[in-house]
């Protein structure tokens, strides 16, 4: 029998932490190797796509093209230590305060499987949902969680455990979140250059 569950759900890149973990992680690769730096033109392609596909597969896959399961085995633990200081500081102690309030606590995240859990692990969240990279070829999707997608992975994920979700409060820095935050009693918007919180998405 499914039973109904208060749920808050947190955004990471922009929301609890200082900049985009995926373009954070390329930098890093460029300056550690010089493989990405042969996949240069194949990036620049790949940002003009983005303009006329903002929610597109295609180019997100080809900007990270350069990336091989040695790389994220080498580079991904430095780099997490290292990410871990983009956290904002209210945000652990935020996601403690809705946990104590009874609500079961949820990251949805578009950032990637073999980053985002180690990076939220100490926040203790009841689920972390992100996106699922093909083990073999780590650039390559095989789930983005983005946009509608994320209200998938929730609904997914509360299919599993046999719950009916209702999202008390939803915490964001992007528009592309607006299907999960319109299904939220509160929308909570971060902006993510000061990790302070806005009126609305567009200030």
């Amino acid at each position: 029998m499914l039973k109904k569950e208060d749920i808050t759900v947190f955004d990471f890149d922009g929301t609890l932490s200082a900049h985009d973990t995926n373009v954070e992680f390329a930098k890093y690769c460029f300056r550690h190797s010089v493989r990405p730096w042969l996949f240069l033109p194949l990036v620049g392609i790949a940002a003009i796509a983005r303009m006329f596909n903002p929610g597109g597969v295609w180019w997100r896959q080809t900007m990270r093209r350069f990336l091989t399961t040695d790389m994220v085995k080498k580079f991904a633990p430095a780099f997490i230590k290292q990410h871990l200081r983009e956290r904002f500081g209210w945000a652990a102690d935020q996601v403690a305060k809705e946990r104590a309030s009874g609500r079961t606590v949820i990251l949805v995240s578009a950032s990637a499987d073999y980053m985002i859990p180690c990076l939220v692990r100490d926040m203790k969240f009841d689920a972390v949902l992100c996106s699922r990279m093909d083990e073999r070829h780590p650039w390559k999707y095989e789930f983005l969680c983005w946009g509608k997608n994320k209200v998938l992975a929730m609904d997914e994920w509360a299919k599993k455990n046999k719950i009916i979700p209702h999202v008390v409060r939803a915490y964001s820095d992007s528009k592309s979140d607006m299907p999960i935050m319109e299904i939220a009693d509160e929308a909570v918007w971060i902006d993510r250059k000061t990790g302070l919180r806005k009126s609305t998405w567009c200030e």
